[in-house]
């Protein structure tokens, strides 16, 4: 089996195919694995027994409320909330106290928050529903979304912004409508099309662009194409009035990095690639070793982790220069941390404990060591490459936490069902790391929040707890200042001293999300359910493989 490494494609490291026709904007990916004999991806099912609502008036009573905003904990607050628009804060703010519970009638579902801790629900801003590379693996399958949403949920997001439609934009988009009207439980989406990469005429790119317009795409996500056809594609997107994202690619990182493609207008960099590149002293090319080869990808992470010790040092001029240019096009920047950090600590990242009981066996399969299967190149790990990525780790967090500082605008990314990141849970290990990049909790919560909000152009309704927004909300358990590990679905464990036993948090209890209350233990033992269901299912077809080893 040969693997692909042209155009936009070569992210999922498909078999070779030549397609029959050509496949109608953003059905590029989907379209390639069509050409294998997979099945399209199924439509998740409505909800069930994990919702309740919507409610003409809802009322959070006594909670601890953290806003998104940067603010302190304030309570006890009550949250009044009436056809999904917070209408009342009681004991929220200054001067805004009202004593009384008051009296509510007709259809109203009081909660009470009494000990317990509200936020706003927390924007994914990079969040694949599925991937095809899930499918390419020995009892592969690809990935049910129903799955994906619900881990979402109960984790308390209630935004994503999709990077890409890998399993078709047509799809991808009929899950949007489908979560907009209330029809399954699920985050709304903000869906981007993935720009192809061998796109090298502007008028093509601008045509493409209207294309995935018309359909109903929110943006664009770029990994790499001819400069001038990106230029076309990020000036056609702003007409239409649409979001952009970039992954600079490293064989396209020489010809645009983060510099370029900000200035010609785009909206926000993923990951990190691009950055260093902008803040070359010394060399125009990373400094690659002789026998690199792109398409391996051992080597290409491998050598990813040794590329910002050959940029400028924090805190020099160039450094700073780049900091204030991007803060002056209000710029974002969404690191995704997280998908990253198994090249840090790779045993750390192959048995997290939520793997056995949370993750989809293909998945599990899809994140082994595997040539063919895109973020899977850990076939030879070594102590020097877990170093080398470390002090990798250091510098980009200096840079993204001094951006941050100086008043830039970071957000909170996951970029799951890769690399060893399991959806919901590489959300909130996301949040951890850019608390260990230097940002107090309340920063982390903001990042998580009111700028993913912002990002999407959707602070007005949405991103933190005020007056007339949205009721998108978090309820927990614990408070996640002191512990951001309480946000878990698998739960924080911890010694009872008085006892001697071991207790676990309750974590998320209730995510809400246009007016619908959904019940995070109910998600959780859902998800529990399909994992061990597809165990089952798979060990009374043992031995069968859809895709045999190359020869």
């Amino acid at each position: 089996m040969k693997t692909l490494r042209q155009g936009f494609l070569a992210a999922l490291m498909l078999p070779h195919l030549v397609l029959a026709g050509q496949p109608e904007p953003g059905e590029e990916v989907i379209d390639q694995v069509a050409q294998l004999g997979i099945p399209a991806p199924e439509v998740a099912p409505p909800s069930g027994a994990e919702r309740s609502g919507p409610y003409r008036r809802l009322v959070i009573k006594n909670a601890n409320m953290i806003d998104g905003t940067g603010a302190p904990v304030q309570g006890p607050v009550t949250i009044v909330v009436e056809n999904d628009r917070i209408v009342e804060l009681r004991g929220g703010g200054t001067g805004s106290f009202h004593p009384g519970d008051g009296q509510y009638d007709g259809d109203t579902r009081v909660i009470d928050a009494t000990g317990q801790y509200v936020l706003p629900g927390f924007v994914d801003a990079h969040a694949h529903l599925g991937s095809p590379s899930h499918a390419l693996v020995k009892n592969g399958a690809l990935t049910a979304p129903d799955y994906v949403t619900k881990l979402w949920l109960a984790h308390g997001i209630t935004t994503i912004r999709e990077p890409g439609a890998l399993m078709g934009l047509d799809w991808t988009l009929k899950h949007r409508e489908l979560s907009d009207a209330g029809v399954i439980s699920a985050p709304r989406m903000k869906v981007h099309a993935l720009f192809p990469e061998t796109m090298s005429s502007p008028a093509q790119a601008r045509q493409w662009v209207r294309a995935v317009r018309k359909k109903g795409a929110d943006g664009i996500k770029f990994i790499g194409a001819a400069p001038e056809a990106i230029e076309a594609a990020i000036a056609e997107s702003r007409k239409l009035k649409m979001h952009t994202m970039y992954h600079h690619s490293q064989i396209t990182v020489n010809r645009m990095n983060v510099l370029d493609s900000a200035r010609m207008g785009l909206d926000s960099m993923e990951h990190w690639y691009g950055l260093p590149e902008a803040m070359f002293t010394d060399r125009q090319v990373q400094d690659y070793p002789d026998d690199y080869n792109y398409n391996n990808e051992q080597d290409r992470f491998a050598q990813a982790g040794r590329l910002w010790k050959q940029a400028a040092k924090p805190g020099s001029e160039v450094w700073k220069a780049v900091i204030d240019e991007l803060l002056g096009l209000d710029f974002t920047l969404d690191p995704t941390f997280t998908i990253y950090e198994s090249n840090r600590d790779l045993m750390r990242a192959r048995r997290a404990v939520w793997l056995d009981d949370y993750a989809m066996p293909y998945i599990n399969r899809a994140f082994l060591p595997n040539p063919h299967v895109h973020g899977s190149f850990h076939f030879d790990w070594t102590t020097a490459d877990e170093v080398a990525w470390k002090e990798n780790y250091k510098l980009w967090m200096s840079f993204v936490n001094d951006y941050k500082n100086a008043g830039g605008r970071v957000t909170a990314g996951s970029d799951s069902g890769f690399i060893h990141g399991l959806y919901g849970f590489g959300y909130v290990r996301e949040l951890e790391l850019l608390q260990e990049a230097g940002f107090h909790p309340l920063e982390v919560i903001q990042a998580a929040t009111l700028n993913g909000a912002e990002l999407l152009d959707m602070a007005d309704d949405t991103g933190s707890i005020q007056i007339g927004k949205k009721a998108d909300l978090i309820i927990v358990n614990e408070n996640p200042l002191s512990n951001l590990k309480v946000l878990y679905a698998s739960g924080h464990e911890s010694l009872n001293l008085e006892t001697g036993e071991r207790e676990t948090s309750r974590g998320v209890l209730y995510t809400i999300k246009d007016g619908i209350v959904y019940d995070a233990d109910v998600l959780r033992a859902q998800i529990k359910t399909m994992v061990s269901e597809r165990k089952a299912f798979e060990s009374g077809r043992a031995g069968q493989e859809r895709f045999p080893p190359s020869e």
